[in-house]
């Protein structure tokens, strides 16, 4: 495989495409098949997806705990069935909280929580896609799960509209978040623009139309945050048919590079030993 075709692509997805659709004109223009991404936009929302090409979609998962970072708007006052601006509308209620008060109901949410997946999302309960059951009138619910929102902050009120900034963990529905400010507020409110514009150093200032993904960056971005361990010349040679090792000390995933700063894989302490968890596949 050439290494054009193994490594990260940035793209900044448009408004109504979903991010599977984003990968397959990646896999057309570029002539390639194994395509994935780190971390799914709504088709809504625009901004930047993390694809892997090749050997990089192996890597993909490790981009899961990284921050991202959003713009959005919040429409106050009008709730709708999907929590967002391509839902029903449900629920109307004048808009009488003040801008302190509303900076105050996005602090509350800031931390660590849990959150239940909304119950027009792609989240399987039972093997059946939560969007399918609502779609049917049936309700189905998910188990909360943990999320962090490191930054929710108000930066424009325009009438019942409010802009603002959020940084959050992966897994983390900003729709949910707005909803959650309307419910303290007693007004309700919905997601009306969500644009995502970085996911941890990744930004979308550097991303490209999904058609147009020429650059591709080396695979061992995708585990550029994670700690790294240099082997020796025996420790890289058994490491890359995925042998176990002595531990590293390192709580967490760690990337193990060759000599030559080849990435080889990614392992993980358990007890006294090093277990592979990713062996990348040598190349000619």
């Amino acid at each position: 495989m050439s290494p054009a075709t193994d490594g990260l692509a940035l793209v900044d997805k448009p408004a109504g495409m979903t991010s599977h659709d984003a990968v397959a004109i990646v896999r057309r223009a570029r002539g390639i098949r194994k395509v994935g991404h780190a971390g799914t936009l709504d088709p809504m929302a625009t901004g930047l997806l993390v694809l892997g090409l090749g050997r990089a979609t192996r890597l993909l998962r490790f981009l899961g705990e990284l921050p991202k970072t959003y713009a959005g708007t919040l429409r106050l006052g009008v709730e709708t069935t999907t929590l967002d601006a391509e839902g029903e509308v449900t629920r109307e209620v004048p808009v009488e909280a003040t801008d302190e008060q509303f900076a105050v109901a996005m602090a509350g949410l800031v931390g660590h929580s849990l959150q239940r997946p909304p119950a027009y999302s792609a989240v399987k309960v039972g093997g059946r896609k939560l969007y399918e059951a609502a779609r049917a009138g049936e309700v189905l619910e998910a188990e909360p799960r943990p999320i962090r929102v490191e930054r929710f902050d108000p930066i424009e009120r325009t009438g019942d509209r409010l802009r603002f900034a959020a940084v959050v963990s992966g897994g983390t529905y900003i729709r949910v978040l707005a909803a959650d400010v309307g419910a303290r507020l007693g007004c309700g409110a919905h997601l009306e623009a969500l644009r995502r514009t970085a996911i941890g150093r990744f930004s979308v200032e550097d991303a490209t139309a999904p058609e147009a993904t020429d650059a591709v960056l080396p695979l061992e971005r995708a585990v550029d945050h994670l700690p790294l361990v240099a082997l020796d010349p025996e420790e890289a040679r058994v490491a890359r048919h995925g042998s176990i090792l002595g531990p590293a000390g390192i709580a967490g995933p760690y990337a193990v590079v060759d000599p030559g700063g080849r990435l080889i894989g990614v392992y993980r302490d358990d007890g006294a030993k090093a277990r592979p968890e990713v062996i990348l596949a040598a190349t000619s």
